[in-house]
């Protein structure tokens, strides 16, 4: 059966009102993966520009068991007692085998998944990298036109190339448990250099003080990063999600974050090199896309590939041709 197309002014009309129904259904055309649906989300994406760009977005990463998603619950929930709309978005991690994903995030944020002013939207990773989904960046772009004030990506984990989300939001949230000496020993480089705010979760009870602990080494392995070129210098707090401690300092230290890059104009850089980072992303996905689209380039592809696995033809070579056919076709 033959799917009709979205209907672009209704589900124009209904993101600008903020309705749940239309903000879901946007969000999973922008999802798709098919070829027409690519075309409507690229149309919807137009119909709604300008989008405004005052909400604030935030990722909040860390390894797996550091209690995320009560975290996240627990700033949604201060956050929405502030009159502040506030979506967030889970990403799960994808099975390689199946393709599947659990998406039980949102089920455990039962309390703010049912309060008027939030969205919740668990979405798949696939097999992109970064922590993120495929169209995190649209998507995010959807709930500013819908009018929330504060967006919180939840990460798949903390994983080589989670810096990518670093790129894509205003804060990036590090979340570590007490005793994490030898997490911080695992966890990349790359990505305590790109946090903004480092929170030592499960500081409560008789784990207080080895949080305090822990935040005494993660200040030491941030100092030996050396200075960092910005007005704002990370900071390091201990919270506990569960008994909801912290949280509102967390809120207030998003908004000291924004006034100080802002007074500094480092705002505004940061979101005109995240702009290009994207364009670029788009750049490369779509040149892919047009590639394996691409009849002669198919025609190729099906004669080198087996000479690639039976080792006649070397992947460079065999790379080379496939761009020169594709350049070739006039494409």
């Amino acid at each position: 059966m033959t799917q009709s197309p979205p209907d672009i002014s209704a589900l124009v009309a209904g993101i600008r009102r903020g309705e749940r129904r239309a903000l879901a259904k946007a969000i999973t055309l922008i999802e798709s993966h098919r070829p027409q649906d690519d075309i409507a989300a690229r149309h919807l994406l137009a119909a709604l520009s300008p989008i405004p760009d005052t909400a604030l977005r935030v990722a909040i990463s860390g390894p797996p068991g550091v209690g995320k998603s009560t975290l996240i619950e627990a700033l949604g929930l201060q956050a929405v007692a502030r009159h502040l709309r506030t979506a967030v978005l889970t990403v799960d991690p994808s099975s390689r085998l199946s393709g599947g994903s659990i998406l039980g995030d949102k089920t455990r944020m039962s309390r703010l998944s049912i309060h008027p002013l939030a969205f919740i939207r668990p979405t798949p990773a696939g097999e992109t990298l970064g922590g993120v989904a495929r169209r995190t960046r649209e998507t995010m772009q959807l709930m500013e036109a819908a009018g929330f004030d504060l967006l919180l990506v939840e990460t798949v984990g903390v994983g080589q190339s989670e810096t990518e989300v670093a790129d894509m939001v205003d804060i990036f949230v590090l979340v570590l448990q007490p005793n994490a000496g030898d997490e911080l020993q695992g966890i990349k480089r790359g990505i305590m250099e790109r946090a903004d705010i480092v929170l030592v979760n499960k500081a409560d009870g008789v784990a207080i003080p080895a949080a305090e602990l822990t935040c005494a080494q993660v200040d030491a392995a941030l100092a030996l990063r050396g200075a960092v070129a910005s007005a704002w210098q990370p900071r390091t707090v201990a919270v506990s999600a569960l008994e909801e401690r912290g949280m509102a300092e967390t809120l207030d230290m998003f908004t000291t974050f924004r006034y100080t890059m802002t007074a500094s104009a480092a705002w505004q850089n940061k979101r005109q090199v995240r702009n290009t980072a994207w364009m670029w992303d788009r750049v490369r996905e779509g040149l892919l896309t047009r590639l394996l689209a691409n009849d002669t380039v198919q025609n190729v592809l099906a004669e080198l590939e087996p000479m690639v696995h039976n080792g006649e033809l070397g992947p460079v070579e065999a790379a080379e041709r496939l761009l020169d056919v594709f350049v070739g076709s006039g494409n």
